[in-house]
C-alpha cells in the first residue's frame, strides 16, 4: 500500500505528457480517401425539384474557394435538372443585397448564403425575402458543433470546422514531439474562423502541454499589406516558432515569403485545399501540410439539404464533406496544377445520384 501511494505521488509529479497516440490516429483517419455517407434518406429530387428554383450567394467570387463551392451547386442543378443562378459578388454587403432583392423579384424558391457570408449583415433583407415566400438557408458557414444557426435562418448545412482545426494541431503535435511553438492566424470577421482558431489553440491546450501559441487576426482585406510583416515581426521576435497556422491556407501566399526573410525554418499547415497552396506544397518544402475538402462534394451536400427542405423532407444541417489529408506524399494526386477536386476520389457523384434517385 505505501508503494502504491508513492508511485502515485511520483506520477502526480511528473510533468504531463503530450497525447502524441491520440494525435497520429486522428492524422491517419482522415489521411484515408473520403467514404460516401449518406446525410438522408433517398428522395426523387426531379420531382421534388420540378417546379422549383435555387440562387446562391458566395462570399466572394473573388474567392476561388468560393467559386468551387458554387460550381459544385452549378453541377448539382444539371444532374437534377432545376434552375440555378449563381450570383456575382466581390466581398460587397451591396452586392448581397442586390442579390438577395433580385432572387425575390425573379421569384426564385431558395437563396443560399454561400461560404461564409455573414447573415448578420444582411439580415433585413433576409427577413424581407422570407415576408415574400422565399427560404433563406446557408452552406459551409457555421461549425456543425460550437455554433448555432441564427434563428431568423431557415436552415444551414454546417461543416465540422472543430476536427478540422484538431488535426491541424495533432499535425504540429506529432511533427515536434510534443514541442509546438506556433502562430495562428485567421480573420475574425469571417463566420468559420472562431470554431477552427479555438479547435486548434484548445487541442494543444488540452493534449499538449510543453505546447505554446499566439493568435494574430488578420482581416482579409488586409492579407497582403499586413499579413507579411505580422508574421515577418513574430517570427524575429521568436525564432523558436516552428509553425505558422492560418485558418486559411490561401493566406499563404504571404506568409511564405515572411518565413524566407526571417530566416526561419517554421513550416505551415493550413485548411482549404486551395490548389496554388498545393502547389506550393509539391513544389516548395515551407507548406506541410493541408487539409482539404471537395469543394464539388461541398456544393452537391449542399444543394442535396436546400432540396430536403424545399421538399419538406428531414432536415440535414451538417455536410457529408470529409476532410482529408495532403502532404507530400499524396499532393500529387490533386493534379498538375493542382484542382479543388482532384484527389479526393469520386465516390460522392455516384453517391449523390444514387441518393437522388436518378438513375
Amino acid at each position: 500500500m505505501k508503494y502504491s501511494a508513492a508511485l502515485a505521488a511520483l506520477l502526480a509529479a511528473s510533468p504531463a505528457l503530450a497525447d502524441l497516440d491520440a494525435a497520429r490516429a486522428l492524422v491517419e483517419q482522415y489521411s484515408a480517401l473520403p467514404t460516401f455517407e449518406a446525410p438522408g434518406a433517398p428522395f426523387d429530387a426531379r420531382a421534388c425539384m420540378a417546379d422549383k428554383k435555387m440562387f446562391v450567394i458566395p462570399l466572394t467570387n473573388a474567392n476561388p474557394f468560393n467559386a468551387a463551392i458554387s460550381q459544385g451547386f452549378v453541377d448539382a442543378a444539371e444532374m437534377v435538372g432545376f434552375e440555378l443562378r449563381d450570383w456575382e459578388t466581390q466581398m460587397d454587403p451591396a452586392g448581397w443585397i442586390q442579390g438577395i432583392n433580385t432572387a425575390v423579384a425573379e421569384g426564385y424558391d431558395l437563396i443560399d448564403l454561400q461560404g461564409g457570408l455573414p447573415p448578420e449583415f444582411v439580415q433585413p433583407q433576409v427577413m424581407e425575402a422570407q415576408a415574400a415566400g422565399v427560404k433563406v438557408t446557408a452552406t459551409h458557414n457555421w461549425d456543425a458543433t460550437t455554433q448555432e444557426t441564427p434563428a431568423f435562418m431557415d436552415g444551414a448545412a454546417n461543416t465540422d470546422y472543430v476536427t478540422i482545426g484538431q488535426i491541424i494541431a495533432a499535425w504540429a503535435m506529432v511533427q515536434t514531439d510534443g514541442q509546438v511553438n506556433a502562430l495562428v492566424l485567421g480573420p475574425d470577421e469571417i463566420t468559420p474562423t472562431a470554431p477552427l482558431r479555438d479547435a486548434i489553440i484548445g487541442y494543444l491546450e488540452a493534449n499538449c502541454p510543453d505546447c505554446q501559441t499566439r493568435y494574430i487576426n488578420v482581416p482579409v482585406n488586409d492579407w497582403a499589406t499586413q499579413g507579411q510583416p505580422a508574421v515577418q515581426n513574430a517570427l524575429l521576435q521568436d525564432p523558436s516558432i516552428n509553425y505558422v497556422l492560418p485558418v486559411y491556407d490561401s493566406m499563404s501566399q504571404f506568409i511564405v515569403p515572411a518565413i524566407q526573410i526571417a530566416g526561419s525554418n517554421a513550416k505551415i499547415v493550413s485548411y482549404n485545399g486551395t490548389p496554388f497552396v498545393l502547389d506550393m506544397m509539391r513544389d516548395g518544402d515551407i507548406v506541410e501540410m493541408n487539409v482539404g475538402e471537395s469543394l464539388g462534394w461541398v456544393g452537391m451536400a449542399g444543394t442535396d439539404a436546400n432540396m430536403r427542405l424545399l421538399c419538406g423532407l428531414e432536415p440535414v444541417t451538417k455536410l457529408n464533406t470529409p476532410a482529408f489529408v495532403f502532404t507530400d506524399e499524396n499532393v500529387a494526386t490533386a493534379g498538375t496544377p493542382a484542382t479543388f477536386n482532384d484527389g479526393y476520389g469520386d465516390v460522392h457523384v455516384q453517391g449523390f445520384r444514387d441518393l437522388w434517385q436518378l438513375d
